[in-house]
């Protein structure tokens, strides 16, 4: 996350009360809205496990880190 309160997170781990207020006051324009209201989609209708494979596939590898 680029900015706000959760400045440096993965929009995977924002929680979904961060997500919410953005529904309610509107997403920001351009692709950072676009990530955040898929994001509340996914969040709310509950198939974050849909994240899974793409926290795997980036953020360990980009992190340098290994889960197991």
């Amino acid at each position: 996350m680029p900015f706000g309160q959760y400045s440096g997170w993965f929009i995977t781990d924002l929680p979904v009360h961060y997500l919410e207020w953005f529904k309610r006051q509107g997403f920001p324009e351009g692709q950072m809205g676009q990530y955040l209201s898929t994001m509340y989609e996914i969040k709310t209708n509950g198939i974050e496990e849909v994240l899974g494979p793409i926290k795997k596939q980036f953020r360990y590898k980009n992190q340098g880190e290994s889960r197991y």
